[in-house]
């Protein structure tokens, strides 16, 4: 069957969908009909999504209950453990097929440990250990401390989706501790052929920070967003194309994917598949919440918009730069602005479960 998914999919990006609900999970449930028709190839979620889900799906209700426990944070992380851990079983038969390619399902640890690489490092270990399925990642937010986490992690043979990118400066210095921690593996001896990893980069937020400081009509907004996820998969290209990766690729590595997050338009009057068309290319992950994969279905254009696209994100990087924006700066203050509505979503979760708990 052909979609505009599989179509995605052909030129080297892989659709990923950004939401997860119990009633979604059974063998003829939602997510089982989105693989076989080949509209998704991967699932992330996160505390915001559960928190969603567990306060609007009645099935959660009973599984509160049936857990007898009175500590909400222990029953949210229950829940997630089980609902990801059943995600990651109906997404094995594609992750074997494909030999690894595709059908990872993500979890996220407590972004509240995001400047404390060992408690980070301590709970994805716990994580990985529990859900114990080859074809699940463990979402680490791309702080600094959050780098030396993802560096161990990998070298452990853990599969890490690095997440909240959104400088290009902060995206190499995470390639480099991905390349240190195979680096360390392979000089122990250890297989590199199933340790997958991505790179959360996210795109709209960036075009929301930046277009209100552009005047009204300017040919630059909604420019700046697709400039520096393109300026990225420059430094991604430059990556694959050297000696390091070569030698890690001879080796049996996987490459670490660039994945776009946040892809979802917020301006109306954007095309609601901007941030997907505009970065289609080879070695990517796209994961879009419900709306935007049904935009993919009846909007999407696919071709490769990707490849080369690094000096022309440069050049429109130079004119908002001339026009007084500084995109460093923007990323920046997006991260610590992202990263506080992490920890924000996470106690929320706490307390929609704190909420549902027997009285």
């Amino acid at each position: 069957m052909t979609t505009r998914s599989s179509q995605i999919e052909s030129l080297g990006q892989a659709i990923w969908l950004d939401a997860i609900t119990r009633s979604w999970l059974g063998p003829d449930g939602h997510i089982a009909k989105l693989i076989a028709a080949h509209d998704i190839y991967g699932l992330t979620s996160n505390p915001s999504i559960f928190a969603s889900a567990i306060a609007s799906a009645p099935e959660y209700a009973e599984a509160v209950t049936s857990l007898g426990s009175n500590d909400a944070a222990t029953v949210l992380w229950t829940l997630m453990k089980e609902d990801v851990g059943a995600a990651c079983d109906l997404f094995a038969p594609l992750y074997a097929e494909s030999n690894g390619l595709h059908g990872y399902c993500s979890i996220e640890v407590d972004p509240s440990a995001a400047h404390d690489a060992e408690r980070t490092i301590s709970q994805a270990r716990e994580l990985w250990t529990t859900i114990n399925r080859p074809n699940l990642m463990i979402k680490v937010p791309g702080t600094m401390e959050g780098l030396v986490a993802i560096e161990t992690l990998i070298s452990e043979g853990i599969n890490v989706n690095a997440t909240l990118l959104f400088s290009v400066q902060r995206y190499e210095a995470l390639v480099e501790a991905w390349l240190r921690g195979l680096e360390t593996r392979l000089a122990k001896g250890l297989p590199l052929d199933r340790v997958a990893s991505v790179a959360s980069f996210f795109v709209s937020r960036v075009d929301g920070a930046v277009d209100p400081l552009l005047p009204e009509g300017s040919p630059l907004r909604g420019k700046a967003a697709i400039a520096n996820a393109r300026s990225a998969y420059a430094a991604f290209e430059r990556m694959r194309s050297g000696e390091r990766w070569a030698a890690l690729k001879a080796a049996g590595a996987m490459v670490q994917r660039p994945l776009w997050a946040s892809t979802s338009a917020k301006n109306p009057a954007y095309s609601p598949v901007l941030y997907v068309d505009e970065l289609i290319g080879p070695d990517t992950v796209n994961t879009v919440p419900e709306a935007t994969l049904d935009a993919i279905r009846t909007h999407s254009n696919p071709a490769d918009r990707l490849s080369g696209s690094g000096e022309d994100a440069r050049a429109t990087i130079q004119e908002l730069a001339e026009a007084g924006i500084d995109i460093t700066k923007i990323a920046n203050d997006l991260e610590t602005a992202g990263l506080s509505a992490f920890v924000t979503s996470f106690d929320e979760a706490i307390a929609t479960v704190a909420a549902s708990l027997p009285s």
